[in-house]
């Protein structure tokens, strides 16, 4: 199969171009410099020139290509609607392009679901319009699904770790490190769905298989406890633990302090899917994010 993949040197999307490659598939990464460009090249992986603002280089991408896997968007925290708005974009580009019965998996996450209680495949994401989380893009692409798109959503959970992750878990320790501790917010009860990136690449690449509108989760762990976070990230440190405000920990407290557990039990029964890498906590007691983080 031909697969056509945005963010394709992304965190998540460096581990899922050699997973398809190595099951067969040949692989079109989109890439927006030379330096990306290159890094797939050494994958191998062919390179389609553009960006998620280039919808022509979107288009063409999707054209020449068997199935779509979109995991790029823009992470931009200081113009989040805006980035919602370049999503929904991008997806009905892409999903105009697609013919009948070809698989477009989208990248979604599991965060803010259902707060508060276990979120499962079966829940619907609340986000809908161009001013929504993402764009509404989940509530889109199921649209283009019942036109005959093959649309699946790739809920990630908010903590895709592994060595070299610069997201969540690794901003946390650079604030623990900053701060001269390492805090959980509140009683530090709630909880974080994890999966290793590897692990989560390898669902991508089943996902491939799964049926128009279905949702999947890329959960391991349905939710570690935050103070158990903490405490793993104290101990790579050497700082002490202790509860905080949410704002004291900057932008990554509000985050931090919700409670967002998820399932992947149906995914598990779809796919044949088993994570078979570290959990988080035994990522972070293998201390490589402090490395990074020095």
């Amino acid at each position: 199969m031909r697969i056509f993949v945005t963010g394709a040197t992304g965190w998540i999307g460096s581990a899922v171009v050699p997973e398809l490659i190595a099951a067969g598939h040949d692989v079109v990464g989109l890439a927006r410099d030379p330096a990306k460009a290159a890094t797939l090249k050494e994958a191998g992986a062919e390179v389609l020139n553009g960006s998620l603002d280039d919808l022509d280089s979107l288009r063409a991408g999707a054209a020449n290509a068997d199935a779509v896997v979109h995991l790029a968007f823009k992470h931009d925290f200081t113009d989040y609607v805006g980035a919602g708005r370049t999503e929904r974009a991008a997806i009905t580009a892409l999903c105009e392009t697609l013919t009948d019965g070809q698989p477009f998996l989208f990248a979604s996450g599991v965060a803010l679901i259902t707060p508060g209680r276990v979120a499962t495949e079966h829940d619907q994401n609340p986000s809908s319009g161009p001013d929504a989380p993402r764009g509404g893009a989940e509530q889109l692409a199921f649209e283009f699904a019942a036109k005959g798109v093959r649309s699946v959503s790739l809920r990630f959970a908010p903590t895709v770790h592994g060595a070299g992750d610069h997201g969540f878990v690794a901003e946390l320790v650079r604030v623990a490190r900053e701060r001269g501790v390492s805090s959980y917010v509140g009683d530090g009860t709630n909880r974080w769905p994890a999966v290793h990136r590897f692990d989560a690449a390898a669902l991508v690449r089943l996902a491939l298989t799964a049926p128009a509108g279905a949702i999947v989760h890329a959960v391991d762990e349905e939710g570690v406890p935050a103070r158990d976070i903490a405490t793993a990230i104290g101990d790579g440190l050497g700082l002490p633990v202790a509860p905080a405000a949410a704002e004291e920990l900057g932008w990554i407290g509000r985050f931090f302090a919700a409670d967002i557990p998820a399932s992947s039990t149906v995914t598990r029964e779809l796919l044949g899917w088993q994570p078979t890498h570290p959990g988080l906590l035994e990522d972070l007691a293998a201390s490589h994010y402090f490395r990074a983080a020095s």
